[in-house]
C-alpha cells in the first residue's frame, strides 16, 4: 500500500513540475535570461563611469534599475536550478524521502515562478516607490468606524508581513469607538505596486458589538492609495500657494505633543487640497511628512485630470465611491472575506484581517 501511494505521489509531482516547467519557458526564455545579463552589464558600466554621481537623481535611478533587474535574474537563475533538480530526482529516485525533497522544490519554485511573474507586471514607475495608504470611515456609524480600526490594523500587520516600514502619519479617533481617518506611509520594494490593488471600498458584515440586540449590520470603509514621490519627479509647489497651519496634536501621543502646536495641516490653494500629519512631537518633522503626503497628492491630482481628459469612463473606474465595494469581509452567518474584482475567496476571515493579504492582491495583479 505504501509503494502504491509513493507512486501516486511521485505521478501527483511529476504532472506538477511538468506544468511549473511548461509555465517557465512562457515566462523565462533563455533570451530572456541573456538580455537581463546584457541589462545588468550596461548598467555596471554607467554606474563605474567617471561623474557617475554628479547627477545623484539619475544615478539613485540606474541604480534601482539595476536592483531590480538583478533580482529577476537571481529569480530566475534559482527557479531554473530548482526545476532541473526535480527533474533529476524523480527520473531517478521513488524513495519517500527525495519525494519530500521534490515537494518542497516545486513549492518554492512555485512561489518564486509567481514572484517573477507579478515584478514583470509591475511596470508602472511608481510600482516600485513606497506607499501611502489612507482609511476613511463609510456608512455605518460605530460600527463603521471600528471596522476602519480593524482595516488599519490588517495593513499595519500586512506591511509587517512583507518587512516593510510602516508609520502612522495621521490619526483622527472616532466619537465612541475606532477611527474616523488614518494614514499609513509604508516603505519597501513595491509597496505602492502592491498595494494599489487595496483601492477601493471594503464592506463588513458580522453581529454588532455596539447592538445590544446583537443583530447583524453592515459597514463600509474606503482604502485610498498613493505612491510616495520622490525628488526625481517634478512637482511643482509655489510657496506662495501652500497656507500652513499648525494646532495641538489631540488624543495619545506623550504629554509634549499635547502642550505644543506639533500637528501640521498643509493646503495647497489653488486645487484645495489639504493634508494632516501629527503623528511626531516634532512640528519640523510633521512638517517634513506633510509635504511628502501633499507632493503625492498633487501628483495624483495631476494624473487623474489627465485621465480625465484622456478617457473618461477609465477615471470614473478609479474613484474608490461607496456602492463599488471591492471586497467583503463576512463574519455572520458565515465566515467568507470575497473579492468581488477576481472572485477569489478565503474562508478563514480572522486570517484576512491579521494581515494575510497576499493572495487577494497576487489574483487581482494576475
Amino acid at each position: 500500500m505504501a509503494k502504491t501511494q509513493d507512486v501516486q505521489l511521485k505521478d501527483e509531482l511529476q504532472r506538477q513540475a511538468d506544468q511549473l516547467l511548461e509555465q517557465w519557458q512562457k515566462l523565462c526564455t533563455t533570451q530572456q535570461m541573456n538580455q537581463w545579463q546584457t541589462d545588468i552589464k550596461r548598467l555596471d558600466e554607467q554606474i563605474q563611469q567617471e561623474g557617475f554621481w554628479q547627477n545623484p537623481k539619475q544615478a539613485a535611478a540606474i541604480q534601482q534599475e539595476r536592483t531590480r533587474t538583478h533580482k529577476l535574474l537571481q529569480r530566475a537563475q534559482k527557479t531554473q536550478q530548482l526545476l532541473a533538480d526535480c527533474k533529476e530526482l524523480l527520473d531517478l529516485l521513488g524513495e519517500q524521502d527525495a519525494l519530500q525533497e521534490v515537494q518542497q522544490d516545486i513549492q518554492q519554485a512555485e512561489k518564486l515562478i509567481t514572484g517573477i511573474r507579478l515584478q514583470q507586471l509591475l511596470q508602472d514607475p511608481n510600482d516600485i516607490n513606497d506607499a501611502i495608504l489612507t482609511v476613511n470611515t463609510g456608512q455605518g456609524g460605530v460600527d463603521a468606524q471600528d471596522f476602519a480600526q480593524m482595516l488599519l490594523r490588517m495593513y499595519q500587520r500586512y506591511a509587517q508581513r512583507q518587512r516593510y516600514q510602516v508609520q502612522l502619519a495621521d490619526m483622527q479617533e472616532g466619537d465612541e469607538a475606532g477611527i474616523k481617518s488614518a494614514t499609513l506611509l509604508i516603505s519597501g520594494e513595491y509597496a505602492y505596486g502592491y498595494l494599489k490593488a487595496e483601492v477601493g471600498v471594503h464592506r463588513l458584515v458580522r453581529i454588532s458589538p455596539f447592538d445590544a440586540g446583537g443583530r447583524r449590520h453592515t459597514s463600509f470603509a474606503a482604502v485610498w492609495v498613493l505612491p510616495q514621490i520622490d525628488d526625481s519627479v517634478e512637482v511643482d509647489i509655489q510657496p506662495q500657494h501652500l497656507r500652513v497651519d499648525t494646532f495641538r496634536a489631540g488624543g495619545a501621543g506623550g504629554q509634549h505633543q499635547n502642550k505644543t502646536d506639533s500637528a501640521v495641516r498643509m493646503t495647497h490653494e489653488p486645487t484645495g487640497i489639504a493634508v494632516v500629519c501629527r503623528s511626531e512631537r516634532s512640528q519640523i518633522q510633521n512638517r517634513a511628512t506633510a509635504m511628502k503626503m501633499l507632493r503625492a497628492r498633487l501628483y495624483e491630482h495631476e494624473l487623474q485630470k489627465r485621465l480625465e481628459q484622456k478617457n473618461r469612463a477609465e477615471a470614473a473606474k478609479r474613484e474608490a465611491s461607496f456602492g463599488s465595494q471591492i471586497r467583503n469581509y463576512v463574519l455572520a452567518p458565515y465566515r467568507l472575506a470575497k473579492d468581488l474584482r477576481t472572485n477569489h475567496e478565503i474562508g478563514n476571515v480572522e486570517g484576512v484581517l491579521d494581515g494575510d493579504l497576499q493572495p487577494f492582491i497576487e489574483a487581482y495583479l494576475l
